[in-house]
């Protein structure tokens, strides 16, 4: 059976991103680089992608003019990748082949695989995968006496963008988050999907953290935790069209748990649906958190099916019960 509600609390304007691509020659350098035909990039799963994109990366970042970075379809074995800026002029990475990660674990010192870091007007496009392989990391019992422990890599890592559209992409199998967002400014997933099995633990679809103007549009996520997770300092979101399953819904939080958190302020969810899924949308907060957490929250036109627990705002939210409740005040304002 299906059901429809409707939670109204406040209303955001949606303004959409669209960066345009790129064909073109233009002075400076710029146009479009091929990793394949320029920078000799094999498609044999085993030579690595790193060093050919990293070589496309850094003559687009250099260009005074627009600049496309292509991967051609086929498949691909990438170790690692951080692409920084800033950059000259704006950048669109179509990817239209699938990148595999590392299999094993312990391949990875630190928790990213694919990063993107510092970059104004960026495009990330193409249709292409990116495949986490994260198999083994699901196999979570005894992790602890792993190297890896503590260090598992997010597929994709979004950190200080201005000015962004990831369009037409997808990410599957990630050892931990699909996606991480932190610290961006005016960020658009459309199109976007995701794709983990249920049992894969700590896997959120996109995780957002301290960032203004984030829209997640017209999107499929399956995952094993929270479809979109958004965290503390996060603003002016708006999530629109949105299917969700299997996973934990769309969770804001857990806030609260440290101290100095910023609010979250300004969320916007609308004509989402939840199937099969542990829950449809929820708020969490840590005993004792502090005032104002979270505010003008706008939940519109979500349909729930086979959802254990549809509506949830857990003001104790404490996952290992290591909590204790100590001299709490809760305050409300006229």
């Amino acid at each position: 059976m299906a059901i429809q509600f409707n939670f109204v609390s406040s209303m955001l304007i949606l303004v959409l991103l669209s960066i345009s691509s790129v064909e073109g020659q233009g002075g400076g350098g710029g146009g479009v680089i091929d990793v394949v035909t320029k920078f000799g990039a094999k498609a044999d799963e085993k030579t690595d992608l790193s060093k050919p994109l990293l070589d496309a990366w850094k003559e687009a970042c250099a260009s005074t003019s627009p600049s496309k970075i292509v991967i051609p379809k086929r498949i691909y074995f990438v170790s690692t990748a951080t692409l920084d800026g800033p950059c000259k002029a704006p950048i669109e990475l179509q990817v239209q082949g699938t990148v595999k990660a590392p299999a094993d674990p312990g391949a990875f010192k630190e928790p990213k695989w694919i990063s993107f870091n510092r970059i104004e007007n960026f495009k990330l496009s193409g249709g292409g995968v990116f495949d986490g392989q994260g198999t083994t990391a699901y196999k979570r019992e005894g992790c602890k006496g792993h190297a890896y422990y503590g260090s598992l890599p997010i597929n994709l890592r979004f950190d200080f963008l201005t000015n962004a559209m990831i369009q037409d992409i997808t990410t599957k199998d990630s050892k931990q988050f699909q996606a991480n967002v932190l610290g961006c400014k005016n960020i658009t997933f459309e199109h976007f999907t995701v794709s983990a099995p249920d049992e894969s633990p700590n896997t959120d679809g996109i995780h957002i953290g301290r960032s203004d103007g984030v829209n997640v549009l017209n999107s499929e996520i399956k995952t094993g935790d929270d479809c979109v997770s958004i965290r503390d300092g996060s603003k002016n979101l708006v999530i629109n069209g949105v299917t969700c399953g299997p996973g934990h819904g769309i969770s804001i939080g857990s806030l609260g748990l440290f101290k100095n958190e910023e609010p979250v302020d300004g969320v916007t969810l609308k004509n989402c649906t939840m199937t099969n899924t542990s829950n449809g949308v929820r708020i969490k907060t840590w005993p004792c958190a502090e005032p104002d957490t979270c505010l003008n929250i706008h939940f519109e036109d979500i349909t729930v099916t086979n959802v254990s627990s549809p509506i949830i705002i857990d003001q104790k939210y404490c996952p290992w019960n290591k909590c204790k409740i100590n001299v709490c005040t809760y305050l409300s304002k006229s």
